[in-house]
């Protein structure tokens, strides 16, 4: 005697398919590089209106894979690591991220920077930057020399 069929078994394929699609769909591949993480970060200016602070999550990466550029009023931190190991190719992966861990953010700042005298220091995978403004040109009061004239008109 023949069991009744269940018509939803025709679909369970494509259902499968659709699930594969779905989670590969949301999964770099495992050997490609993936775009640079956008990077989180707070600023702030000091109290004294003289300096910004730039306090940026940048944990895992040592200090000389770290790089802060400065222009104007622009800073790009970037950092960008490789694992270093040789290994061999496995093909068990299921997925591989940890191979090449990139992250970069530029920030516009309000006003012009001394890109000179920034100081950055790295603790406990936080980067801090002190970013000294550009001192205003002050006004200053000119004094004017009068010269008498001497003689006749």
């Amino acid at each position: 005697m023949l069991a009744p069929r269940d018509p939803l078994d025709a679909l369970m394929p494509l259902r499968e398919a659709m699930s594969r699609l779905f989670e590969e769909s949301f999964v770099t591949p495992r050997f490609e590089m993936a775009a640079p993480r956008m990077l989180p970060l707070d600023v702030y200016e000091t109290d004294d209106k003289k300096q910004f602070v730039v306090e940026a999550s940048i944990a895992g990466f040592k200090p000389d894979e770290i790089e802060v550029t400065a222009e104007d009023n622009v800073i790009r931190i970037h950092a960008s690591k490789r694992e270093q190991k040789e290994q061999k190719e496995r093909e068990n992966y299921i997925r591989r991220e940890r191979y090449v861990n990139e992250v970069e953010r530029t920030i516009a700042l309000p006003t012009h920077i001394n890109a000179d005298k920034i100081q950055a220091s790295y603790e406990h995978g936080v980067l801090t930057l002190k970013v000294p403004k550009v001192e205003e040109a002050k006004a200053k009061q000119v004094p004017i020399k009068v010269k008498e004239a001497t003689g006749s008109r």
